[in-house]
């Protein structure tokens, strides 16, 4: 199996001038790029994220996804600046991450904090200056009357007052203007048929948002609110039952289970993925989207990696994976002709699109053994049992077919299969056809295990 010692910087820590690294880079994420042209994607961000002065970075990491293809649509919340306002003016109440009674004097607060994060946003989309991402970024932002509102009205005696829900979107004209290649920005409110204003949640407002578009994602930038797993690491893949059933357990915090809640919300009414991702982290919505594990917690309706036979389809990019290993000597020359021969006998790792492992098993069913060949995981997604994964489905596969013993040629990873409990063996204990074909000049070690 393929190992890579190459350390991978940061964009702060790389060197000025690291060529190779970058080629790289921009190489992988072209799939990525390709994929999500002209696909819309909804943004949410709290005040908390303007507050924190992380909105310019953003913007400019947005302006790069808006000159990529992509469609966006962008909610923010404002409720730190809501409550700081209502504090300045005497009163006592303050919003919470619930569902609250808006008054006329906080629904004030609330539209004076909407039009000044309005205008920063776009003031931070209408930069220019030279020597900077935002140069030659001529991005339109616009906002409207797009939300039709409704009051939440009265709920177990609580009159809610101006705290109201979503009725109805101008999807006519959302659509319209994202697909001109302009910015859609919406703040909590939304408005009557007889011109009423009301409070909205900027969480449900992103979420109905995500749905009625059928956006490829809904993005909530949370300050580093993630799911981990009981060793601490973010949970970078949620199936939306795993996610559904982590709510029900009431473990997470108020913030995260809320933020989980509208993503689960989401996918299962239709949106293709909805992610949790740490605006703390500099340019965290280029590595959720353009890395294959993300630095976010990501709640799709099934996982996305996806362990399936190979087509015709998928020979280029098994060639690709190949490549670079019978160029250092790892695998023996097969060329592209051969692998085409033989991609019915190939399995293939795929997430979200991309290609990135693969195995072959080659019967030799007479004499009761079976070949693995081609064990292959891109060097940049090791590490999380992928080379495990594809040979427990080979052992099972070649079981299925009724193979006694497993067999695997290797030069330079003997020790991964003696793990896993793998015998060295001899020539004289291949099959009879691959003895004829044993390649004596690589002098190959062969490894064998019983199924």
């Amino acid at each position: 199996m393929a190992t890579n010692d190459v350390d991978t910087l940061s964009a702060q820590d790389a060197p000025e001038f690291a060529p190779a690294q970058f080629v790289r880079w921009f190489r992988e994420v072209a799939p990525y790029v390709h994929d999500f042209r002209g696909k819309t994607f909804v943004v949410a961000f709290g005040g908390e994220l303007v507050g924190d002065g992380a909105l310019n970075n953003l913007v400019q990491d947005l302006s790069l996804l808006s000159a990529l293809g992509v469609r966006l649509v962008l909610v923010h919340g404002s409720r730190p600046q809501v409550n700081e306002q209502l504090r300045l003016k005497g009163f006592q109440m303050q919003f919470g991450r619930g569902t609250e009674p808006t008054s006329v004097e906080a629904l004030e607060c609330a539209k004076e904090a909407a039009g000044e994060i309005r205008l920063d946003i776009e003031a931070a989309f209408s930069q220019g200056l030279p020597n900077t991402p935002m140069s030659h970024a001529h991005i339109r932002v616009i906002s409207g009357n797009f939300v039709t509102a409704r009051p939440v009205g009265i709920i177990d005696g609580v009159d809610y007052k101006h705290t109201g829900t979503v009725r109805k979107l101008d999807m006519d004209a959302l659509r319209n203007i994202v697909s001109q290649g302009a910015v859609v920005l919406l703040s909590p409110l939304g408005f009557s048929p007889t011109g009423e204003a009301f409070n909205l949640a900027m969480e449900d407002l992103a979420t109905s948002v995500a749905v009625s578009m059928r956006a490829e994602k809904l993005i909530f930038l949370t300050q580093g609110r993630t799911v981990r797993d009981p060793s601490g690491e973010v949970d970078t893949e949620l199936a939306r039952e795993d996610a559904d059933a982590l709510l029900a357990t009431g473990t997470l915090d108020e913030d995260t289970a809320s933020f989980l809640a509208h993503a689960s919300r989401a996918v299962k009414r239709g949106v293709a993925r909805a992610h949790l991702v740490p605006y703390t982290l500099d340019g965290s919505i280029l590595l959720e989207i353009f890395t294959h594990d993300g630095v976010g917690t990501m709640v799709v309706e099934d996982t996305l990696d996806d362990l399936r036979p190979a087509t015709v389809d998928d020979v280029g990019a098994i060639v690709q994976l190949i490549e670079p290993l019978e160029t250092d000597g790892t695998l023996v020359p097969r060329g592209r002709a051969v692998i085409e021969r033989d991609v019915e006998k190939f399995t293939v790792l795929e997430h979200d699109g991309v290609i990135y492992g693969c195995v072959a098993l080659m019967p030799y069913l007479d004499e009761g053994m079976a070949e693995m060949a081609c064990l292959i995981v891109h060097p940049e997604w090791q590490g999380s049992g992928e080379g495990e994964m594809l040979l427990r489905h080979i052992e099972s596969k070649a079981r299925a077919l009724g193979a006694k013993r497993l067999f695997v040629l290797t030069t330079r990873t003997s020790h991964w299969f003696m793990k896993r409990g793998f015998v060295q063996g001899g020539i004289s204990d291949l099959p009879r056809e691959r003895q004829a074909h044993y390649n004596r000049s690589r002098n190959s070690l062969i490894f064998i295990k019983r199924l």
